[in-house]
């Protein structure tokens, strides 16, 4: 924006808020955000909608960048993993600053983010303002846990059909080992099947090379890799029986088994559905 305002000249009035979004491709809450840190320093002059260049800008007017803040897909993985881990409830408000510094991102970048889990039902702007964190009806599970059968199913059908030299393969012996590891201690180390649940059902959809699957793929981790809502006093036990699940069909993709690889397939994501459907029931959401 400074750059392009070097270039303006002083006195100008400057272009609407959705053509420096659209020319920036950033929000027109960064937009907004930019404005008010250039009016604060005497570049700009605000007066209502209207915006003009008062002096060119210079070196002093840059903002230095901090390091340590972290991009889009780890804040996703630690706003997630603080979601599962500390047991968030349904209803809880989300304090935007507090989190902004817990999670090392600007303000207005967790603003987008929780702006984007809003499409799926995760949160919802608050008519006051900020943001809650909200749960899912039934109706919604239902009908999200039907069209992911019917996208894993195709990658199935994709996978097992590709030659043994496809890299999928390696990959796939790779995390049937790091399935049995965490079965070998799954007393302790329960937790840390999320991420690995995430690995292994995005390397089946990986095979399909559809961009709606990759976007579908970022709602299945929200809902079903981040059970927030699910008891945490089955945890342990479901986590198990899911490893043992994903060994099945594993095991199945090998052999190159497709019917048996399919019913395994439809075993585990029928359990994933009812397992989320008895959480809403728990917690009256459904």
């Amino acid at each position: 924006m400074l750059k392009t305002l070097q270039e303006g000249t002083v006195g100008a009035t400057l272009p609407s808020e959705v053509k420096l979004a659209e020319q920036l491709g950033v929000s027109r809450t960064v937009v907004r955000a930019i404005m008010a840190r250039l009016a604060e320093i005497g570049v700009i002059e605000i007066d209502g909608r209207n915006k003009r260049l008062l002096r060119a800008p210079n070196a002093k007017d840059s903002l230095s960048l901090r390091e340590d803040y972290i991009g889009r897909e780890e804040l996703e993985s630690r706003f997630l993993d603080w979601v599962l881990r500390f047991d968030v409830p349904a209803g809880t408000t989300l304090n935007v600053t507090q989190l902004a510094r817990q999670f090392n991102v600007l303000p207005y970048q967790l603003q987008e983010f929780l702006a984007s889990l809003s499409q799926s039902g995760l949160v919802e702007r608050r008519p006051q303002g900020g943001w809650l964190l909200v749960g899912f009806t039934a109706d919604y599970a239902i009908e999200l846990s039907e069209f992911r059968e019917v996208l894993e199913l195709n990658a199935l059908s994709t996978l097992i059909a590709l030659p043994k030299t496809h890299s999928v393969w390696g990959e796939l012996e790779t995390i049937r080992t790091e399935h049995l590891d965490l079965l070998a201690r799954i007393e302790t180390d329960f937790h840390d099947f999320s991420p690995l649940d995430g690995q292994f059902h995005s390397l089946l959809n990986s095979v399909v090379k559809n961009r709606f699957v990759a976007e579908f793929q970022k709602v299945i981790s929200l809902i079903f890799h981040y059970h927030y809502q699910w008891d945490k006093a089955l945890e342990r036990h479901r986590n198990e029986a899911a490893i043992r699940e994903h060994l099945q069909i594993i095991n199945a993709l090998a052999e190159r088994d497709k019917p048996t690889a399919m019913a395994a397939a439809r075993a585990h994501l029928t359990t994933s559905k009812e397992t989320l459907l008895s959480s809403l029931r728990d917690h009256k959401l459904a």
